[in-house]
């Protein structure tokens, strides 16, 4: 039987009560050591980034959780059912392991990544619906991508999207298994998974008081940043008030430009589209970036403030050529077993040997120790 056929009846849960009797339900069978996960967010609609539902699957059940429903008070029981899991799949796990740590400060002890075991299988189209076209002959519809997930009540398409993201992970996930452990890259899958939940947990957010140095704030003087941080601190307020992310209000490189003509003397006008309020609102902010003192300006920085490299060119061609001839010899991309900056830093010749060593997996130390 195919997986279509044998696809579990779907449950939408947006109560606690209905939480409470499906974790009850779930906690009743002992069989179940591992489940398959994906979160669906709201960061193109609103001010701030937030969850907006889990999709959930064992074999036999297929859940969506609605994090959003004023009736759920906790998702307390369902996080405690998922903290005993042995190993939960996500497809492309890095956007959702960030999204239960934004939202928990928890990730799940074990996370399998479908898309790590795909690309080390070397499989070149590993986003979700190019496998599941590929191994299941399943066609997923992508109109639901970039929807507003935060609305409610939500559309039958994208309650269909939302359910298709794990339907089939679990079955998808232990095929690719079995085929890793066939290749002998079972230990390799294991540890890039660990290592990508690793980086996902001490990650650092960028600090607030440094958020409004946007890509482009190193072309302008001192003089410039102070309008730049002002402009920045204006389009932040106004919203969060709107609700709405920046890219919807104004965007970055309006910020800047405006930012390098007030730094040469030039008179900004608000562009066009914004309303009177909110162009008056930035007008005074930008009237107010002009009585701040020299000794009070932003400084500037390089933003890489670590030790220059020193690499050695001839050397870092050495293993660049080393790199690709074994990953094509592995069918795999070349990046998995190293990017350029990383075989930039290999060849350095200032860096420490420990850091040299950090850089790499222990898989990935021993499929280049010849070269290195």
């Amino acid at each position: 039987m195919s997986v279509s056929e044998n696809t579990p009846p779907e449950t939408y849960i947006d109560s606690s009560e209905a939480l409470i009797k499906f974790c009850e339900r779930l906690g009743s069978d002992f069989s179940h050591t591992e489940c398959a996960v994906d979160t669906e967010a709201d960061s193109m609609h609103s001010y701030e980034t937030k969850l907006c539902l889990i999709q959930f699957a064992v074999p036999g059940e297929l859940a969506i959780i609605d994090p959003l429903s004023p009736e759920i008070e906790s998702l307390d029981p369902f996080l405690n059912y998922l903290k005993e899991m042995d190993t939960v799949w996500m497809h492309g796990a890095d956007y959702d392991m960030s999204m239960f740590r934004m939202t928990f400060d928890w990730v799940p002890k074990q996370v399998w990544d479908t898309q790590t075991a795909a690309r080390l299988l070397g499989i070149q189209k590993y986003g979700l619906a190019s496998l599941l076209e590929s191994e299941f002959d399943v066609k997923l519809s992508k109109q639901s991508q970039k929807a507003d997930w935060s609305k409610r009540p939500l559309s039958p398409k994208m309650l269909a999207y939302a359910y298709n993201d794990v339907r089939y992970l679990l079955e998808l996930g232990n095929r690719y298994l079995d085929r890793v452990r066939e290749k002998g890259r079972y230990d390799w899958f294991v540890e890039s998974c660990d290592s990508a939940r690793a980086s996902v947990m001490v990650r650092d957010e960028k600090p607030s008081d440094l958020q409004w140095r946007i890509n482009g704030w190193g072309k302008l003087d001192r003089k410039g940043l102070v309008y730049l941080k002002a402009l920045w601190y204006w389009r932040d307020e106004e919203c969060r008030k709107l609700d709405r992310p920046a890219f919807k209000f104004l965007g970055n490189q309006e910020l800047l430009d405006m930012a390098a003509k007030m730094e040469r003397g030039e008179k900004v006008t608000p562009p066009h589209y914004i309303r009177p309020p909110f162009a008056r609102r930035m007008l005074k902010a930008l009237s107010e970036a002009e009585t701040v003192p020299e000794e009070e300006y932003p400084v500037k920085y390089r933003r890489n403030k670590g030790q220059r490299l020193d690499i050695d060119e001839s050397r870092f061609k050495a293993i660049r050529n080393y790199r690709d001839k074994i990953a094509e010899e592995l069918g795999i991309d070349q990046t998995l077993l190293g990017t350029r900056v990383v075989l930039e830093r290999l060849a350095s010749q200032n860096l420490e040997e420990k850091e040299r060593c950090d850089l790499l997996m222990d898989w990935q130390r021993e499929v280049l120790a010849p070269v290195l």
